[in-house]
């Protein structure tokens, strides 16, 4: 069912209509050619006006600025059961970045869901996959980021997390330029690589047609 929203209200009556107990769950950093991914879930605990007013701008992460994601990062966390995960490079490398982003979902679900212990609750994944190798009731919802609030909350606190990991990273490696560009293959970020080689934090199957366009 299409629902057609605007405000933080009508995402948090996405996830009042199931009649059930939520949980929302989204990634950050499937993209990127450094650095893990990351996932977070999320149960608002308890909806009240004053959770709604505050996030009012509530909405997928995409949609919002970097400070707009910063200022209700902590209002989510502070109102919510949640859980953020990050599965680094190696894993990635392993297992592919879509099993790590399901992994990653999966571990952040699995945790809110002991913490809530109940027969009654539902998983929301953002996008068109369920987690696999889940045994709780699941069900994937398309764009559920501008959908569902409990998803838009993860999707904050996994894309704000990862942000500031990249930062960080950002410290030990500045000729990459993760904090502005978060370790996505930018043409600025290639002529680093090019320059300097890559590091521990890239992953090298996403630098593969690069290194071949340039006889490497």
């Amino acid at each position: 069912m299409e629902i057609k929203h605007a405000n933080s209200l009508s995402l948090f009556d996405f996830d009042v209509e199931y009649n059930k107990i939520i949980v929302g769950t989204d990634e950050a950093g499937r993209g990127p050619g450094a650095g893990g991914v990351f996932a977070a879930a999320v149960h608002f605990n308890e909806i009240t006006q004053s959770l709604i007013n505050d996030l009012a701008i509530l909405n997928d992460s995409k949609k919002l600025t970097p400070k707009k994601r910063d200022s209700i990062f902590d209002i989510i966390k502070n109102n919510s059961i949640n859980e953020i995960i990050c599965v680094e490079v190696a894993e990635i490398e392993n297992i592919n970045i879509l099993n790590a982003s399901l992994k990653a979902m999966k571990l952040a679900c699995v945790s809110v869901l002991e913490k809530l212990n109940s027969d009654n609750i539902l998983t929301l994944v953002d996008g068109n996959k369920l987690i696999k190798d889940y045994s709780y009731p699941q069900e994937f919802i398309i764009k559920g980021d501008s959908k569902s609030a409990s998803i838009a909350g993860a999707s904050i606190l996994a894309k704000v997390s990862r942000d500031r990991y990249m930062e960080e990273l950002h410290d030990e490696f500045p000729m990459y330029n993760w904090k502005k560009n978060a370790g996505y293959l930018t043409a600025e970020h290639l002529k680093a690589i090019d320059k300097y080689g890559i590091t521990k934090y890239h992953r090298p199957s996403f630098l593969k047609k690069h290194f071949e366009k340039q006889g490497a």
